[in-house]
């Protein structure tokens, strides 16, 4: 039998309806759906959230320990929120950021004449001062994964990476 729980802070309401987890704290909602064995029960006991299952199988403990990650994740998000720090670096040509609709465009990367373009996911907000960019959000999946498409689009192929280590880098998270 496996079972583990996450205590939820005071302050914070947490719903599960069907297979989506609802986190809330005054204007603040983060949801997410989740894919799970139909071994396991999850329930809200006593402010306690508590993930459980008859089964000893080492997949149905990796999913449990999983659904907890993300209860954690969903209601550090509600109470604190996200925050990724990014830094332009060049040395050959300058690079200039700008934020159009749900898009990043990054121009004169490398000396390129087509803008590369990031997209952002969901309810993230960039922004951008000088060489620094901030991205912030309440779900921790999508400031992460607009950080990491901002980080993809500008790796560089087919070049020396000793030689060419322009780029938009991750410096921090959650400062």
């Amino acid at each position: 039998m496996v079972s583990k729980e996450y205590i939820i802070p005071k302050d914070v309401t947490v719903e599960i309806i069907s297979n989506e987890i609802i986190a809330k704290k005054s204007n603040n909602e983060v949801r997410k759906k989740l894919i799970y064995n139909k071994e396991i029960k999850i329930e809200i006991i006593n402010e306690k959230f508590k993930v459980s299952s008859k089964s000893d199988k080492r997949k149905i403990k990796a999913q449990v320990g999983t659904i907890i990650a993300h209860t954690k994740n969903i209601v550090n998000g509600v109470i604190e929120g996200y925050t990724y720090k990014m830094k332009i670096i060049y040395s050959h040509f300058p690079v200039t950021i700008k934020i159009e609709n749900n898009k990043i465009m990054i121009n004169n990367f490398l000396g390129e004449r087509i803008p590369r373009i990031s997209k952002i996911v969901g309810s993230t907000q960039v922004k951008i001062e000088k060489q620094d960019v901030t991205i912030t959000g309440r779900n921790l999946e999508e400031v992460s994964q607009t950080a990491a498409n901002l980080e993809q689009t500008c790796r560089i192929v087919g070049y020396d990476k000793k030689v060419f280590q322009d780029g938009i880098y991750i410096t921090s998270k959650n400062d």
